[in-house]
């Protein structure tokens, strides 16, 4: 029988392979940035509306001292919670995560996929951006063209295993030479539209974020996950994923194999506003182990980035029968308006 061993769950923003004197550089995305959801009732608003009802004190808050502090914290965690994953030497880890317009499009947007061919190929990224901040953070999610060894067995098992628990699973076995689409206007996202122009594309940035921070270029077998969380009007829920993640663990058991299995929850926490109070509602849920806190985290407090919360919620629901531990939670505020993000360093052991 394969078990799960160990749970890991982290922030994967392109901010924290960012050095600190590049923050507010990056920080010029948000006043443009039309996924501004915020709390408390998560309605999207413009940078110049958040500022207007931002807590004057966050202003107190955004500073190169404290960039620094959280770029020194930020890290440690990553390089300790790489020290993890290779001291539990896994033969096998299942990444969740998502895709933000690099692989999926509104001519086809699962809810739910496996990714089984035999490896994935992961580009470097972002070398060439315009934005500097974006070319300096690139090597986060890989500086070194390769093809990652996938874990196809275990992927078609989970696949069929689901399916038999009455998971509708969509399905990949390669990459399309060149990837590119459209996403417009749904949901909560009434004046979005992008158009994204066909180019190679690799693995998504959740799963290559693990593969170079997390596995330093040296990568184990993986299984991508890959949950909808950004875009109406399929987008997950938060009992669905726990639930998931429960079916993932029962899959795994029954795997005829004595593998040893991680699972990556890859995303989060809050972000593009910082949202410190639903990510503590879900951190706290975790430590405590209650099921029932996280599959009733409010969906109106879950859009954009906040949404990524749900991949370590499939990830719990998956290492229920481990312990909690957080490392770190870190809310960076990189401007008076609040926004930003809540990073969280964890794992299940």
């Amino acid at each position: 029988m394969a078990e799960i061993v160990l749970g890991i769950g982290t922030s994967h923003s392109p901010t924290l392979s960012l050095t600190p004197d590049l923050l507010p550089v990056y920080a010029e995305r948000d006043r443009t940035n039309p996924m501004l959801s915020a709390p408390p009732d998560g309605r999207v608003r413009t940078y110049e509306e958040l500022l207007e009802i931002a807590d004057p004190s966050i202003s107190e808050r955004v500073n190169d001292d404290l960039f620094r502090q959280h770029h020194e914290i930020i890290q440690r965690d990553i390089s300790e919670l790489a020290r993890t994953l290779e001291e539990a030497n896994p033969d096998t880890v299942i990444i969740v995560g998502d895709d933000q317009e690099e692989l999926f499009f509104d001519d086809n947007m699962p809810s739910l996929s496996i990714y089984w061919g035999e490896s994935i190929r992961l580009i470097p990224r972002g070398a060439n951006a315009p934005d500097p901040a974006i070319r300096a953070s690139s090597w986060g999610y890989g500086d070194v063209e390769m093809d990652v060894p996938v874990d196809a067995e275990l992927g078609l098992h989970l696949i069929n295993s689901l399916i038999d628990a009455d998971f509708d699973v969509g399905h990949c076995r390669y990459l399309k030479e060149e990837s590119g689409g459209h996403v417009g206007a749904s949901g909560y996202l009434p004046n979005f539209n992008r158009t994204t122009a066909p180019r190679p594309q690799g693995m998504p940035h959740a799963y290559a974020f693990v593969v170079k921070r997390l596995m330093n270029n040296n990568p184990r077998p993986i299984v991508p996950i890959i949950q909808n969380t950004f875009y109406p009007p399929n987008i997950v829920t938060p009992r669905r994923c726990y639930n998931l993640g429960q079916a993932v663990r029962s899959a795994v058991e029954a795997w005829d194999t004595d593998k040893r299995v991680a699972i990556v929850g890859s995303g989060g926490l809050s972000h593009f506003v910082v949202d410190e109070e639903i990510d503590w509602m879900a951190l706290d849920a975790m430590k405590n182990k209650d099921a029932g806190a996280l599959r009733s985290l409010p969906r109106n407090r879950l859009w954009g980035g906040n949404s990524e919360t749900m991949n370590w919620v499939a990830a719990a629901g998956a290492v229920e029968h481990l312990d909690f531990e957080l490392l770190d939670y870190v809310p960076v505020y990189r401007t008076p308006a609040g926004t930003g993000g809540g990073w969280g360093f964890a794992r299940w052991a």
